[in-house]
């Protein structure tokens, strides 16, 4: 009789080993590294028999070309988040902190299609079917035809899918509670979530059903598991949110189907999630007009543009190293902005600490917010407050010109509608939008900005 083969995989980062170890050199992760079954999993196996090849289909590039069938959910975040809707045949991985919301918010569209016409199956592996009626009833979803399953295991799921008329949406919460028999290990290791993973995104490429799976993710903010994973399905969807906002993110970072920048934006209340039209109201809600140290970016997500306040804090330090903290930002682009202030504008910021805080918890990435964190940390530092009516945005380089960014337009229109009368921008000469509603200040040089700031040009 043969000799079982085992092989030793890490549960954090899917490398294989030989031999068990107490560190896995791929990820440097501690104890991460269990034995499994080199043989389970779908090809391993005795069933792996040789077969000969089918002859696949040849098809020309050019073609008739049709457009995704999309599943319109009739949440208007969730729908956008997507790219306009979900793709029949498509699997999305919805990945999230403990808590944040997924299972609210997955609930809350099951009950939007079923409304709507749709046929979904919603199948729970971490809850009995009566605690999943519990938190729909406290939803308002009690009502809907959504179908519940309570099953773990891969085959047992789509048998039951099989057995009556296809579903147009299958949801899996989460992947880590599920096992197939094909595989030896627990349930949640590399082995088994590869192959159930696998399983249902073959069903779902088949049979035409969307399949949404949700994912739990690690300390570090990343979806738990193999990246293998994020690699086979369509698209990736990250729920994110801080414990003391009430609001809710829904990013995209993988997409077939559509853009990889777009967000939706909720409101989490005691009834589940509420959609957020327009976030820069919300970001911009506690906003103090007279406190020094503060500038309104005007930002964009995807093709929303979002208003959101920059807090700094600049204040003299005892310590021989002072410090710079970071909430919100690129730490690395901050300590940029620092080293141009002082290097062109003599801006002495080394015996001082630096605070930077995007408010509402939001989280900014691209580099167009230099021109909003330099305002605000030459505003703290003289102890002016910028005017109230007034948004920046705009790149500074390192020779200290400020260079200009995409989307003017929209970033000056979403400024006008919420009140905002003057904007602070690079000069990007004839492709400047030119509006009465907004007074615009264009700048070449960071330099300018400072002498503007510190001047008190333009303060109300």
């Amino acid at each position: 009789m043969a000799k079982t083969k085992t092989s030793f995989i890490c549960q954090n980062c899917g490398a294989v080993y030989t031999r068990w170890q107490g560190k896995c050199d791929a990820c440097g992760e501690w104890n991460t590294i269990v034995e499994e079954n080199a043989a389970g999993g779908i090809g391993g196996g005795p069933a792996r028999a040789r077969r000969k090849g089918r002859v696949a289909s040849l098809l020309p590039l050019s073609g008739e070309l049709e457009e995704a069938p999309r599943i319109v959910s009739g949440i208007g975040e969730l729908d956008r988040a997507t790219g306009g809707g979900i793709v029949r045949g498509s699997a999305l991985l919805v990945g999230g902190d403990p808590g944040i919301g997924k299972s609210t918010l997955l609930m809350q569209a099951a009950a939007a299609l079923d409304r709507n016409g749709h046929r979904v199956v919603y199948v729970s592996g971490e809850e009995a079917v009566a605690q999943v009626r519990l938190r729909a009833q406290r939803l308002g979803a009690a009502s809907s035809g959504v179908l519940l399953m309570a099953e773990t295991n891969v085959e047992d799921i789509l048998a039951t899918l099989a057995e009556d008329r296809r579903p147009d949406l299958v949801i899996i919460d989460s992947i880590q509670t599920l096992w197939s028999d094909l595989a030896d290990s627990a349930p949640g290791t590399v082995t088994q979530v590869r192959s159930g993973v696998q399983m249902l995104i073959r069903y779902a490429k088949a049979s035409g059903a969307a399949v949404i799976l949700v994912g739990h993710v690690t300390k570090e903010g990343q979806i738990a598991g193999p990246r293998v994973v994020e690699h086979m399905v369509d698209g990736v969807l990250y729920f994110e949110g801080e414990g003391g906002h009430h609001y809710r993110i829904l990013r995209t970072v993988k997409n077939r189907f559509g853009p990889t920048d777009e967000i939706g934006v909720f409101e989490m209340s005691d009834i589940g999630l509420r959609e957020v039209q327009n976030p820069s109201e919300l970001f911009l809600g506690e906003r103090n007009d007279k406190a020094p140290g503060a500038a309104v970016f005007a930002g964009m997500e995807g093709t929303r543009p979002v208003l959101v306040e920059i807090q700094a804090l600049v204040a003299p330090t005892a310590l021989g190293t002072p410090r710079r903290a970071v909430i919100g930002w690129d730490g690395a682009r901050l300590a940029m902005v620092l080293a141009v202030l002082e290097a062109h504008c003599g801006v002495r910021l080394g015996q001082h600490d630096v605070y930077l805080n995007v408010a509402g918890g939001f989280r900014i990435s691209e580099p167009a917010a230099d021109l909003a964190v330099a305002a605000a940390l030459v505003s703290s530092l003289s102890g002016l407050a910028l005017p109230p009516d007034c948004v920046y945005f705009g790149e500074i380089s390192l020779s200290g010109a400020v260079r200009p960014v995409a989307h003017a337009a929209q970033r000056l229109k979403e400024a006008v509608k919420l009140g905002f009368q003057r904007a602070v921008l690079p000069s990007a000469g004839s492709d400047l939008p030119k509006s009465r509603d907004v007074l615009t200040h264009e700048i070449e040089t960071l330099p300018h900005l400072v002498a503007a700031v510190a001047g008190g040009e333009g303060r109300s």
